[in-house]
């Protein structure tokens, strides 16, 4: 049986990546990960298609140049910005984490009636409503933008605005009054349509689920996509022959285009589960060149 230990690449707009990366880190422990978080240009969800795929194919590029086996765009933007370019220009496969969403979402309705959080350029894509679709068509897709769940996210974890104290010892930073009374304003289109799972499309988001499921109330599922683009990748590299050999150790590296290495560090460890050790900066100027 054929091996290959090269890592697995992924990479987002920021950190919100982290939880596909932990996801990943889990299920396939024998596996080397290279992360990259773009969090100088974060969100990627308010800027135009054009601007996100012109990231993607640079940060695709760095990554390809790093030699890794399967690149996972564990940004749902990206994704739909994104995703055809990426695999129509690099050499190696390319994974988005739209249709596995759309898959854990189709598994879960039973009403046939889904709610969709995500970006604004990922809500405006219609990229869910047609993944979704593809696998049923008779379900109704209702899309919600909310692109403030990511700067939320980026700004209490990334810039460096957070009680680190509070959130290291097992605090939900992100459940207060404050948090709460914005998610249910947000969210509030998704009520009164008969939805029983609402997707969370956008990796940012699964650090907000409780205040999500608060405001959904009981009787709404809440799905990720993190779970299913890891079964995915799993079985992809299966039938490839390119499973890590198990007697491996395996080395994550992680990367970002914010010049805040230690902040970065500091909410990566909270969201991959373990220190991320030294972390590479990528300067704006590396990535252009490339594009």
């Amino acid at each position: 049986m054929s091996t290959d230990n090269r890592p697995i690449g992924i990479f987002d707009s920021g950190l919100g990546g982290l939880t596909v990366a932990r996801a990943v880190a889990a299920a396939l422990p024998h596996e080397s990960i290279l992360y990259v978080g773009d969090t100088q240009r974060c969100p990627y969800g308010t800027r135009s298609e054009d601007e996100v795929r012109s990231f993607v194919l640079q940060v695709g590029e760095w990554l390809a140049r790093q030699d890794v086996k399967v690149m996972v765009i564990a940004c749902n933007t990206a994704t739909a910005a994104g995703l055809a370019l990426a695999q129509q220009t690099f050499d190696v496969p390319v994974i988005g984490v739209i249709v596995p969403g759309a898959r854990a979402a189709i598994h879960s309705t039973r009403s046939r009636k889904v709610g969709v959080l995500a970006t604004e350029l990922t809500v405006r894509s219609g990229a869910y409503t047609r993944a979704i679709q593809d696998f049923d068509a008779g379900v109704e897709v209702y899309g919600c933008p909310a692109s403030c769940f990511v700067e939320l996210v980026e700004g209490e974890l990334a810039a460096g605005q957070h009680d680190s104290t509070r959130w290291l010892s097992g605090a939900d930073v992100f459940d207060s009054p404050e948090v709460r009374e914005l998610v249910d304003t947000t969210i509030a289109p998704l009520k009164g349509h008969g939805i029983d799972t609402v997707v969370l499309g956008c990796t940012h988001f699964p650090l907000l689920v409780g205040p999500i499921r608060a405001a959904l109330g009981t009787g709404v599922r809440v799905v990720s996509s993190a779970e299913e683009i890891t079964r995915e990748l799993a079985e992809m590299l299966e039938r490839r022959g390119e499973l890590a050999d198990a007697d491996v150790v395996p080395a994550h590296h992680f990367a970002t285009t914010s010049p805040n290495l230690e902040g970065f560090a500091c909410a990566g460890r909270f969201i991959f589960g373990r220190d991320l050790g030294e972390v590479r900066h990528i300067t704006l100027e590396e990535l252009e060149h490339l594009g």
